[in-house]
């Protein structure tokens, strides 16, 4: 049987903001962020969402409870955003570039208390895969991060590039079916 899963990155945030790196640690919604939270829950009105997952960051659990309103969810820290080790809170300025293809993220953060890509994209799969497998689970929506969905796309057997089409932006929402034990990617939802 399909299932639909609805994976969407949480909405603008202070550190967003101020271009610091934000992985495992946390900062507050922006007004701007907010807002994002609002057109992403009216962009889903209509889907008949019957489980909602959100990462243990305040920032995601904000996002989801905007999108969705008062609804039950479950908080799952597989859903977390990359940890970048000592570099949390830092300037995004000690980024490896995206498009230096000799270094990068994995050259550097796990050195330092970070994780690597296959280990996000790992517990990412795993969790969404476990959710999806659940019976009573047809339409799903799930509030992580940027780099966790990024991971998640990178771990799939069709790997999705993110960072066409201008990137994946805050309350930007993948949307997958599910069957057969296999994600198949549908489309970006931008809000």
């Amino acid at each position: 049987m399909m299932k639909h899963l609805y994976l969407m990155r949480h909405g603008e945030t202070l550190f967003n903001v101020r271009h610091k790196i934000q992985g495992w640690c946390d900062s507050p919604l922006t007004e701007n962020g907010i807002e994002q939270a609002k057109k992403a829950g009216a962009l889903l009105q209509g889907i008949p969402f019957d489980h909602y997952y959100s990462s243990t960051a305040e920032r995601c659990c904000d996002t989801l409870e905007i999108v969705a309103g008062n609804v039950p969810y479950q908080r799952l820290k597989a859903l977390k955003e990359r940890n970048f080790g000592i570099f949390e809170g830092e300037s995004e300025d000690l980024n490896p570039s995206w498009h230096d293809p000799s270094f990068t993220y994995d050259d550097l953060f796990p050195h330092y208390g970070g994780e690597y890509l296959r280990d996000v994209s790992k517990r990412m799969v795993e969790a969404l895969t476990e959710i999806m497998e659940k019976p009573d689970h047809q339409y799903v929506l799930a509030v992580s991060h940027a780099g966790a969905c990024y991971g998640f796309c990178e771990g799939l057997s069709a790997p999705i590039d993110l960072t066409l089409n201008g990137g994946f932006k805050n309350c930007n929402i993948l949307h997958f079916t599910y069957d057969q034990h296999t994600f198949s990617f549908v489309e970006i939802l931008h809000i």
